[in-house]
């Protein structure tokens, strides 16, 4: 492993971030290297995305943390948003993995996520661990923490499209092997 590569996967909704960023994971588990963190999935409904489950990769537990139907003080576009849900899952996540595993994973440093003060403490957290890590983020967000990711100087942020999202995954972990620079 190369010394503590952090990647940050950027690029329109829809593009492709956790696509790729799972095709890593599976890359790098077949490697034997520990995986940890937090990861959101959609939830679809008649074909039609109506919120997000926060997953702890390591664990498997889940929970939905933005929805059409939640009722929140937090809303974001179209979706209410369960802070609770992100940090008893998101943030627990984020500091076992920091702590625990080779490898750190954050999808996704975006507009719900970072209306959460525990979440933005642990996202600083884990990119001053001396661990490698790879982050999905929001592209057009001007949010303080999404700022300062992209100014970074160890960061190296790659952005998915159509066209590189299959190829893209085996870019980030020559990256993060240091077969690339």
């Amino acid at each position: 492993m190369g010394e503590s590569v952090k990647v940050g996967i950027t690029g329109l909704p829809g593009a492709g971030k956790t696509y790729a960023l799972l095709k890593v994971i599976e890359m790098l588990e077949a490697d034997d290297l520990t995986v940890g963190g937090m990861i959101t999935e959609s939830i679809i409904e008649d074909d039609t995305r109506v919120g997000f489950y926060v997953m702890d990769w390591v664990t498997g537990v889940r929970k939905v943390f933005a929805h059409k139907d939640i009722d929140s003080r937090t809303h974001i576009g179209q979706y209410g948003v369960d802070i609770e849900a992100l940090e008893e899952v998101g943030v627990q996540a984020i500091r076992n993995a920091t702590m625990d595993s080779g490898v750190v994973i954050i999808d996704e440093v975006g507009k719900m996520e970072v209306e959460s003060e525990a979440f933005v403490n642990a996202v600083k957290d884990a990119l001053d661990a001396d661990k490698p890590l790879i982050l999905t983020l929001h592209k057009k967000s001007r949010n303080p923490l999404l700022q300062d990711i992209r100014r970074r100087d160890d960061v190296r942020i790659l952005e998915v499209t159509a066209v590189n999202k299959n190829l893209l995954p085996y870019k980030i972990v020559k990256l993060l092997k240091g077969e690339i620079l």
